[in-house]
């Protein structure tokens, strides 16, 4: 089973901007304008979760029926999902088998997510 070293190098090797918050815990910005994805260790799995903003007032059952074409259509290692009113978008892997390009595949597709939705909220 992979363990907390083998996280904080699969994020040096990434490159990718990181801080460590805690033991268990890392802020990873995946691009300079988005949102920072938080990582954390959770018994045997590594969760990665990023907010993505709050749940418009106008127009809301449009706006869940985009969320869940996207989850259906476009991701593939995460999915959104809802915490009172505020969207996060959220995936979890085993650390079991988890290799590097599983992991790194995980925060690539939000990040590709969160830009979508960044693009679509400035419309």
């Amino acid at each position: 089973m992979k363990t907390r070293e083998d996280i904080q190098a699969y994020l040096i090797r990434s490159g990718l901007p990181h801080q460590e918050v805690d033991d268990e815990t890392w802020l990873v910005r995946v691009e300079a304008e988005a949102r920072p994805i938080v990582v954390r260790l959770q018994g045997s799995l590594v969760l990665a979760r990023a907010e993505v903003g709050s749940v418009p007032k106008k127009d809301r059952e449009a706006f869940f029926a985009a969320l869940l074409r996207e989850n259906a259509e476009s991701l593939v290692h995460c999915s959104y999902g809802l915490t009172g009113d505020n969207v996060i978008l959220s995936g979890a892997l085993p650390l079991e088998n988890l290799d590097y390009n599983e992991f790194i595949s995980t925060l690539d597709d939000m990040a590709l997510a969160l830009s979508r939705r960044a693009e679509v909220a400035g419309r």
